[in-house]
């Protein structure tokens, strides 16, 4: 049978042709003002999720 495809996982996560698998920065929505700059441009960038939710986040991907 085939699985499904967990869509709260697919929207908040990308995998890479690579491989890897991609996800926003924390802490984005609001307080961002008193941060200082390099804070607040690594912030816009996505970062490789670790490797402890990796397994979780590849069996609600089928497709990966």
């Amino acid at each position: 049978m085939k699985q499904k495809t967990n869509q709260a996982i697919a929207k908040r996560f990308k995998v890479t042709r690579t491989g890897k698998i991609l996800k926003r920065v924390s802490g984005q929505a609001h307080f961002n003002s008193r941060e200082s700059g390099k804070v607040g441009r690594n912030k816009r960038r996505d970062v490789t999720a670790s490797r402890t939710i990796r397994y979780t986040i590849e069996t609600a991907l089928p497709r990966y």
